[in-house]
């Protein structure tokens, strides 16, 4: 079911007001109830928009869907996923359902801020493999790595160093599908991509969340990424901020900003 939620009072940001106009479906593939809730409040607080501009349809609630969701809205995130995998298709049958939507985003020319599961889902979408790794995965606070040439991306085009980000994940990218241009990786995968010609960005990281959200998500999620109370104590000492990743889910509002005004 969608779930439209009242204004978010304690949201205000500068130029907020320019951003109301806009609005989006976050596609949400959660079953905590309380991800679930922190999840919505990060991408409106990275965004800097208010929680009633992001409308949530949640395939556990809703598996069955089209790309008819889509109507009436400036863009779509696709959020991540610890309670589901998109190499398991028979258990979570949703799972090609959000493949299709990806791919009638890209035909549609439907604006996509994707990440995690969402970049995964994205990746097999547009004929690429994903591949599980249950024991050497990247989790915690990663340094991020640019691809050349991003001096035309909205999104990219200013960062010219790389930076720290949150990334907590078994299934990875090793290369990307055809049509898909590299913007960011790490030693071990692809981290961030952009369809060529499209207004499709994807990141395994994530930068709808910081270090105190992803502080509280492990605390939901420790036994299934920790091997025991010491190592997730290790891992928390080690996170850190991670601004120049958050402000990627804003320069995504800022692009359907500009879209949007000259379409009016």
């Amino acid at each position: 079911m969608v779930i439209k939620f009242k204004s978010w009072a304690g949201l205000v940001f500068s130029g907020i007001l320019d951003f109301m106009a806009i609005k989006l479906l976050l596609l949400q593939i959660r079953e905590n109830p309380q991800v679930r809730v922190e999840e919505h409040l990060s991408f409106a607080k990275h965004g800097k928009i208010n929680l009633d501009q992001i409308d949530i349809h949640n395939v556990f609630d809703r598996p069955d869907f089209s790309a008819d969701i889509l109507e009436g809205y400036d863009g779509l995130f696709i959020g991540g996923a610890s309670e589901a995998s998109v190499l398991e298709t028979e258990s979570y049958p949703f799972v090609n359902n959000i493949i299709s939507l990806c791919r009638a985003c890209i035909e549609k020319d439907i604006p996509v801020f994707a990440s995690c599961f969402g970049f995964q889902a994205a990746i097999l979408a547009f004929g690429g493999q994903i591949t599980r790794d249950e024991i050497d995965f990247e989790m915690g606070t990663i340094n991020i790595k640019l691809a050349e040439s991003l001096e035309h991306d909205p999104l990219f085009s200013e960062y010219k160093d790389s930076f720290p980000a949150v990334s907590v994940h078994k299934e990875s990218a090793l290369e990307l599908p055809a049509h898909c241009e590299l913007l960011a990786y790490t030693d071990k995968c692809v981290h961030a991509f952009k369809y060529k010609d499209k207004p499709f960005w994807a990141t395994q990281f994530h930068p709808e969340l910081d270090r105190k959200c992803l502080t509280a998500r492990l605390n939901v999620y420790q036994k299934q990424y920790t091997e025991s109370a010491h190592h997730f104590d290790e891992i928390i000492a080690g996170l850190q901020e991670t601004p120049q990743s958050n402000q990627l889910v804003e320069k995504f509002i800022t692009f359907l900003h500009s879209r949007t005004r000259v379409s009016a």
